[in-house]
């Protein structure tokens, strides 16, 4: 295989394995691994993530995430985070009256989702951006969704020398944020690896940005 290389970030979150098999299938060389120098040097890092935010960010802690991820960005190269690992991208995760801090790459806060039936599970549609690079040729498919917390504002303050982010949003109950294209840094409230042919698309169209 010829693709792009790309890290999974091994450090302990139950869908590492189901992740790496969808970005392999769109077309990467992939391997699994927490090891400092094979996670720089890398082409893509993807940060996937499930369960309670503030246990993630323990188990992000302990490998050392956030100093590895700004490493990347401080070179331009890319990171994707999924679901909880989109999450802990922002300054805050307020679960059950605890709240954790987060990397804080993005200000603000994820917080409970106002909606009748929670978890948010299953298949929704997306408002993706006009010029998203993600959803070129998917703007229209649905996506697999498993969560109960949402960032559900954006408040960063772009610097105009650089390319304005790129917001996509969904709605269950209320309206949320269902991913970012922030430069190098992008991410999916949703799950790819669990969202067949589109999430395939969705993780080749991030592998060209690579």
């Amino acid at each position: 295989m010829t693709g792009p290389s790309v890290v999974v970030l091994d450090y302990g979150s139950g869908n590492i394995h189901s992740a790496a098999k969808a970005v392999e299938a769109a077309g990467a060389r992939v391997e699994v691994t927490a090891a400092r120098d094979r996670v720089i040097a890398a082409d893509g890092l993807v940060v996937p993530g499930v369960g309670a935010f503030s246990a993630v960010m323990e188990q992000l802690d302990a490998v050392r995430a956030h100093e590895l991820i700004g490493r990347r960005l401080s070179g331009g190269r890319g990171v994707l985070g999924i679901c909880v690992g989109m999450q802990v991208l922002f300054e805050h995760g307020v679960e059950r009256g605890i709240d954790t801090a987060g990397m804080g790459e993005w200000p603000g806060s994820v917080t409970r989702l106002q909606a009748d039936v929670l978890p948010h599970m299953g298949w929704n549609t997306v408002e993706a951006a006009p010029d998203s690079r993600l959803f070129d040729g998917i703007r229209d498919e649905r996506f697999y969704f498993v969560h109960s917390y949402a960032a559900h504002e954006w408040t960063l303050q772009a610097d105009p020398q650089f390319p304005q982010p790129r917001l996509t949003w969904a709605r269950h109950g209320e309206r949320f944020l269902a991913a970012v294209e922030n430069g190098p840094l992008m991410a999916t409230q949703f799950h790819p690896e669990k969202s067949g042919q589109p999430g395939i698309r969705l993780l080749r169209n991030w592998l060209a940005t690579l």
